[in-house]
């Protein structure tokens, strides 16, 4: 089934100039990288994974990490034209690359443009300075929109992050920084927010009493104040922290939560290939160790059940405004959705989902107790 969609690309670059305090992600600092060897490593893991998903149209990449802004534009390059030798290009490909908005790697953009990369995600976090000290972050705010303003002459397609939720922000603080943030006239915007995650120094500075969580109701109002402005500005949510301008979402991941095949290369990278679900070596040296000896990074590959490929698609979907096909997901696991019949009637009833025809979607009432949601809905 997902066969006939496009396939979509995930490369990851493991490395960082610095840690951030709320990152979870498989991202590691190193002194000195070999640029060469790192090169050869990702174009003989993309092959491997090529190999494997023959006659394949690929309608997206995506370099992520880490800090893929740190690639040199040779090596973003050549993993662009190995993609191309391997599969054929849909005509509109989205070819993004995450990039911190520092002017060193700012300074990139053109270069990474003359690579083959048309849309550029920025991770700005922050439009003022306290905040983005607060953050860890390796740029000033006037650095960051200086950054913007050049990626915006540079690539067709421009995304942001920024983090809202943040310890002693206030309802005002974040209508005046989303405000601004739209003003900016930028097409996609990724807006999340703050959560500790186990494992960063954020949890750690939380378990030491040093670091306030951010209460509850106070965050629902800012992430209803999220979507009210954002579709006011034209840029409508389309998935729980995604907004964008109708045409504008982002094609490649729009594939994770539309449920389509993607492969990823690099260290940790995960991805879902005709029912099964492969993952790389997570540590840098690991991964880069594992090609060298066997021409791949895999770690393991899992063939998924039908009940599992159901449920993944769900938890996915429900995440978009426009939900899932329960028909489709019947497809894939052979029988009927795993869903909890008396949960989906209880919130129906109560406005949280809602269902017309064979398509389920969580309202807007749902959306900020999506996971509670999920926990109740989906029969993992």
């Amino acid at each position: 089934m997902t066969a006939d969609l496009p396939l979509a690309l995930y490369v990851h670059w493991p490395f960082c100039v610095s840690k951030c305090p709320y990152c979870d992600f498989n991202s590691h600092v190193r002194e000195s990288v070999d640029q060469e060897a790192w090169r050869a490593a990702l174009l003989a893991d993309l092959a491997h994974e090529a190999a494997l998903l023959p006659g394949r149209r690929l309608g997206s990449i995506f370099f992520g990490g880490g800090t893929p802004s740190l690639m040199p534009p040779e090596t973003v390059a050549a993993i662009i034209d190995a993609a191309a030798g391997h599969w054929q290009f849909e005509s509109d490909i989205e070819i993004t690359l995450e990039a911190n908005p520092s002017s060193v790697e700012a300074s990139r953009f053109a270069d990474i443009g003359r690579a083959g990369v048309n849309r550029v995600s920025l991770g700005l976090q922050a439009l003022d300075d306290a905040a983005l000290r607060f953050l860890d972050r390796a740029h000033g705010a006037a650095e960051g929109l200086a950054a913007l303003d050049t990626a915006q002459r540079v690539f067709d397609r421009v995304s942001f992050d920024l983090i809202y939720a943040r310890p002693e922000q206030t309802l005002a603080g974040w209508e005046a920084e989303l405000g601004r943030a739209l003003s900016f006239g930028t097409e996609h915007l990724s807006l999340y927010q703050l959560t500790i995650e186990p494992g960063t120094r954020f949890a750690t500075l939380f378990e030491k009493g040093q670091l306030a969580a951010f209460d509850p109701d106070s965050a629902a109002d800012l992430f209803e104040a999220t979507r009210a402005m954002t579709a006011a500005a034209g840029l409508p949510a389309y998935e729980i922290s995604n907004h964008a301008r109708p045409g504008a979402e982002s094609r490649h991941n729009l594939t994770y939560w539309r449920y389509g095949d993607y492969a990823g290369v690099g260290p940790g990278a995960h991805g879902r290939r005709c029912g099964v679900a492969s993952l790389r070596r997570k540590k840098p040296e690991n991964w880069l160790g594992s090609v060298e000896r066997n021409g791949h990074g895999v770690e393991r590959e899992d063939p998924l059940v039908p009940q599992e490929r159901g449920v993944e698609a769900l938890l996915m979907g429900l995440r978009l405004e426009e939900g899932v096909d329960l028909k489709r997901i019947g497809a894939l696991t052979g029988g009927e959705p795993p869903l909890d019949p008396a949960a989906l009637a209880g919130m129906e009833r109560q406005g949280l989902l809602a269902l017309d025809g064979d398509r389920l979607r969580v309202t807007g009432a749902g959306m900020p107790v999506l996971e509670a949601i999920l926990r109740e809905l989906v029969l993992a």
